[in-house]
Order: C-alpha cells, then structure tokens, then sequence
C-alpha cells in the first residue's frame, strides 16, 4: 500500500485556498473590465475547486477532475480573471504525491494544451511564449507532487525499519530474559527436588546425614530467590537493582559439588585460565554446564558424568559426558534451545552426541567474538 503525502492538514488547505481564490478574485474583478460580473454561479466554480481539495486523503482521484471542470468552467464564461488556477494547480501536486501518476500527468497535459489552444486562438506571439511557461510548470508540478510522494516513501520505509529494530531489540531482550529465567529456576528447582528426595530418604534410612542435605536445599533457594531478585529488577523501574555479576568459570565447581550432592559422581577437568576468556564467553560455558547436568540429574538416569573445561584453536572448548540414557529420541526443550541462542551469540556451535551408553554435550566458544558481532 502506497503511503500518501500527508502535509498540512486538508481543513486548513480547503480554507486556505478557498479564500484567496474568492477575495483575490473579488480584489481582481473590481479593477477588470468589459468581463462577466461575478454573480452566484462564480462563486460556486470559486469555491468547487477548494471543496474537492478536502477529497484529498479519503478519495484523490475526484480532486483532479472536480478542479478542471471548475476552473475551465469559470475561465470559458468568461468571469473576472483571478487566482482560480490555485485550486488547480494543488490538486495536480496532491495528486502526483497521492501516487496517481498517470492521472496527474493526464491533468498537467490538458492543461497544458489550454494554455497553448488559448494562446493560439489569441493570435498573440507573446501569448505563445508566456504559453511555453505555462506548460513547463504544468509538468513541474506533476514533478514537486513525484518529489513529496517518494519523500513520503522514504519517511515511511524510515518508520518501518526503526519499528521493525525495535521490534527486533524487544524480541532479543525477551529471549534473553526468558534464557536467565529458565537458566535460575530450572536449575535450582532441580537441584532442590534432587535434594528433597535424598532428605526424604535419609529421614528415614539415617536422620544423622539429614542436616547436609536440608542446608543444600536452603542454600540453593536462597541463591534461586536472589537472581530471581535480580531478574524482576530488571523489570521493575520504579524499584531497579543493581545488575548481580555474571556466573564465571570460577563458579562452575560449585555446580559440579552441587550434582554430588544429589549423587551424580562428577569429575572435574580445568586446565583454562579464567584470565585468558571473555565475560561472556564465562557466562555461556557455566551456563552449558549448569543445563547439563542439570538434564543428567533430572532425565538421563546416569551414575558418573565428566565435565572437561579446555582451550583449543582460539576457542575455549565445554565438554559434559555422561553414561544415562541420552536424549531417547525426545525434542530439545527450552533448556537446549536457550543453549544454542547463547552459543550461536558468540559465534560459536553446540553440538550433542549420542554415546554408548550416554551422551555428550560440546560447546565451542571463540575467545575473540563478542556479543552483537555477526558472523560472516
């Protein structure tokens, strides 16, 4: 759908044109002679023209026609000449910018042809010059019409692009809210779970080992309530917090000692240096880790996992193997899918293998890529 010239607004236009062309007319017929007096059919054609211009918004297509049977109406009685082209000479403009071209070129060349006919007819050889003006601003107002329409154009795509970017920036902080929501209360409720089912064991096979396990569980909420704290901050203006530092790789035993205690057997591999690897790059890889052991606790029935931290070509490499069941042909839930948005913001992959028995989570996060580049 084209988008029409919209300017100043038609009331003011209607009002505006209506009354130069009626007083101007009256000032120029008081000191005109040997013409028809203007009577009330003159003041109809006077006041037609303007009356379509109001047509301009809802249906441009009558102003045109309307102002050329007026004015060449008012010109052929022969009535006090005056400024009834000005009602003409707009609705060529209005309608070129309302986008119909061959109407207002169509307009622009039959009046056009007047000019040249009436100059004819006159006999005057002035007359025929003062006719060649008159046709070249015949087509320079089709042209300033053409002008406003693709300025209106160019506004409009302007407004959409700036739209659709905001749009685009509203959906990324979405999806990165509902990846740090997920990431906090799925984990913590896991763990809690995992750590409610052994208290509820040892409550009734060993009461003495009972303590660790409940001050697991009240460790873990308290942590969960504090981002989760943090994150409704982040929604709330009228009462902001201040940001909670990103998790770090210096975090991740605390995930690792966080599965023992729920009775998965991991071993711990680290030879990366925290100093060499990016915040963001941090932040993913203890996210990976957090959802899979996350998912080893909660759906593959494993014993043991493994969770391997290394650099490699440029990149810091997050490996999580385990020997459950594996994903048994079930769909990736929001948990692997806010792990590959992470992944995928830094440019790098995520990949998932099937192994025997078990499976084996892999990130790959280029240590030189920062959030908000794109790759080639």
């Amino acid at each position: 759908m084209q988008r029409r010239f919209q300017g100043p607004p038609t009331s003011f236009i209607v009002i505006a044109v209506a009354l130069i062309q009626v007083l101007g007319t009256v000032f120029s017929a008081s000191h005109q002679t040997a013409l028809r007096p203007l009577d009330p059919l003159a003041f109809i054609l006077l006041l037609a023209g303007p009356g379509a211009l109001a047509f301009r918004t809802s249906r441009p297509v009558v102003m045109l026609p309307v102002t050329l049977a007026a004015t060449f109406s008012y010109v052929l009685l022969g009535y006090a000449w005056g400024p009834i082209v000005l009602s003409l000479a707009l609705s060529i403009i209005l309608t070129a910018a309302a986008g119909l071209r061959w109407q207002a070129w169509i307009g622009a060349g039959i009046c056009a042809a007047a000019i040249v006919l009436f100059a004819v007819i006159a006999g005057d050889e002035a007359g025929l010059v003062r006719s060649s003006a008159g046709v070249a601003w015949a087509a320079i107002l089709v042209l300033i019409g053409e002008g406003f329409r693709r300025r209106g154009e160019r506004m409009a795509e302007y407004r959409r692009r700036r739209e659709a970017a905001k749009q685009a920036e509203r959906d990324e902080y979405r999806l990165t809210l509902a990846r740090d929501i997920h990431d906090v209360v799925a984990h913590s409720l896991s763990m809690i779970n995992v750590q409610a089912s052994v208290a509820l064991h040892l409550g009734t096979n060993d009461p003495e080992k009972l303590r660790p396990a409940l001050e697991a569980i009240k460790a873990a909420s308290k942590e969960s309530l504090a981002e989760v704290r943090q994150l409704l901050g982040v929604l709330r203006d009228d009462a902001p917090l201040s940001p909670a530092a990103p998790p770090s790789l210096a975090r991740i035993p605390e995930l690792v000692e966080d599965a023992r205690h729920g009775g998965l057997q991991v071993r711990f591999e680290n030879s990366v240096s925290p100093e060499r690897v990016g915040t963001a790059q941090q932040e993913t890889a203890y996210r990976i880790v957090q959802e899979a052991l996350s998912n080893v606790r909660r759906h593959s029935g494993a014993a043991s996992a493994v969770v391997r931290l290394e650099l490699a070509a440029n990149a810091l490499k997050v490996r999580i193997d385990d020997d459950g069941a594996g994903m048994r042909g079930a769909a990736a839930g929001n948990g692997l899918t806010g792990m590959h948005e992470r992944v995928d913001a830094l440019g790098g992959t995520l990949s998932l293998t099937p192994l025997d028995p078990g499976l084996r989570v892999e990130g790959n996060l280029p240590l030189n890529f920062t959030q908000g580049e794109h790759r080639p």
